[in-house]
């Protein structure tokens, strides 16, 4: 279950709270289940994947990547799998702990492990959402953000694209008030 925190410390664990709070940036928070097959949820269970096992992964999913396509214009997708022994995890996700947007939505589909997208606020207060498995995000093109995986530093998410150039990180210079991001 996504869980939003405010700088004061409020923290909320409810879809339609969370929505709320995060409607004035037009983020889309809904939850998308895997389903029951044995043979996916193995995979999803293991640290790593091969390429073969990801796209066995991608393929199971596909019905939502059809209906993001017809929807939405989507065009490709992949799965990305994160663990603490992924070669460079730290300079991977360097990347992406700093406040920047995209030309293109940031879209990612949570399917095993849990990370944390930060948001800046119209107001300009900052709000940070831990997404877990079968949690769908979509952060609109322009929004200023961060993301970092939590303690246990695992994740795998279906990420879908318009075209694969516009989600290129483009940073600012917007100081995080929350806690240093974990590190691996």
């Amino acid at each position: 279950m996504a869980v939003l925190r405010l700088e004061n410390g409020t923290t909320y664990t409810q879809l339609e709270d969370i929505a709320q709070k995060l409607a004035p940036l037009n983020i889309e928070l809904n939850y998308w289940t895997v389903g029951d097959d044995s043979q996916l949820n193995r995979l999803l269970a293991q640290d790593s994947l091969t390429e073969s096992q990801k796209e066995a992964v991608l393929q199971a999913l596909d019905h939502y990547f059809e209906q993001l396509k017809q929807t939405a214009g989507y065009q490709a997708r992949d799965l990305i799998v994160l663990n603490p022994d992924t070669p460079n995890l730290d300079t991977l996700l360097s990347k992406f702990n700093r406040c920047h947007t995209h030309a293109d939505d940031e879209v990612r589909y949570i399917v095993a492990g849990e990370g944390v997208f930060g948001f800046v606020l119209p107001d300009g207060s900052q709000v940070e959402l831990t997404i877990q498995p079968e949690e769908y995000i979509n952060v609109p093109a322009g929004t200023q953000h961060w993301f970092y995986l939590t303690k246990q530093s695992k994740i795998k998410a279906v990420r879908y694209f318009t075209t694969t150039e516009g989600w290129l990180p483009e940073y600012n210079n917007t100081e995080i008030r929350f806690a240093t991001p974990v590190t691996v």
